[in-house]
């Protein structure tokens, strides 16, 4: 059953070097109504000329590739189409191999031996910008670019650095930024998931982002969220 919140089609490039697993992965995914698997690679440099072609909302990347490894190759892919959504395919969830996928500009990542309704969900959830970052990664994001930001007070009589949002906007974007869930968000400031989404939408237009790990780092970088 497709799922409501994905408006249409999710256009998919799946990129695995070996053709058993990118068949299996093919097999789960057209199962699936929401997703139309629309071209394979076997490699980091095929699944950039896929991408230039097909314009795919999605690359499904195994990050162990042959020659131009899936960290480079998801590099190039959002030089190339920073529109195309990222997602590693990976047997370990390292968090230090992962905060380096998501500097590299992914959106998120599915361990390979999870259920298939397991990676329907989460995919599904990536194509409507529903994925929280784990908390491991928030904390990751925040530390490193906020430590790696200047200071966000310019003097001891500056005022705080405060994002171009509504007051209520903030409180969302900060609680975001933190790796909080939707739904986490909504019980924590009394609103409902629906107006979370609502505010999430405009904050990332505001800001002119195209998900919530660039919002995550965008926070960390201006001081907007320190890590707790």
């Amino acid at each position: 059953m497709s799922d409501s919140r994905v408006a249409t089609s999710v256009r998919i490039v799946i990129v695995d070097d070996h053709e058993d697993a990118r068949l299996g992965i093919q097999t789960i995914l057209e199962a699936e109504p929401t997703f139309e698997v629309v071209g394979l690679a076997a490699s980091g440099e095929d699944a950039l000329r896929l991408v230039a072609e097909l314009s795919p909302d999605l690359v499904l990347m195994d990050i162990n590739l042959p020659g131009m490894d899936g960290l480079e190759a998801t590099k190039r892919v959002k030089e190339l189409a920073p529109e195309t959504k990222v997602v590693m395919a990976t047997v370990s969830d390292d968090v230090a191999h992962l905060f380096e996928a998501i500097k590299r500009g992914a959106q998120g990542y599915v361990l390979k031996n999870l259920q298939p309704s397991a990676w329907l969900e989460y995919l599904r959830a990536v194509a409507s910008d529903e994925v929280p970052l784990s908390k491991e990664l928030a904390t990751r994001i925040l530390r490193e670019f906020g430590a790696a930001s200047p200071p966000a007070v310019t003097s001891p009589d500056a005022p705080p650095s405060r994002p171009p949002l509504t007051a209520r906007e903030t409180e969302v974007l900060r609680l975001v930024a933190k790796g909080r869930s939707n739904r986490a968000v909504s019980e924590e400031l009394h609103l409902s998931e629906h107006t979370v989404k609502n505010h999430l939408k405009s904050i990332l237009h505001k800001l002119q982002l195209q998900n919530r790990v660039q919002l995550a780092r965008l926070a960390a970088e201006r001081g907007w969220v320190r890590e707790e």
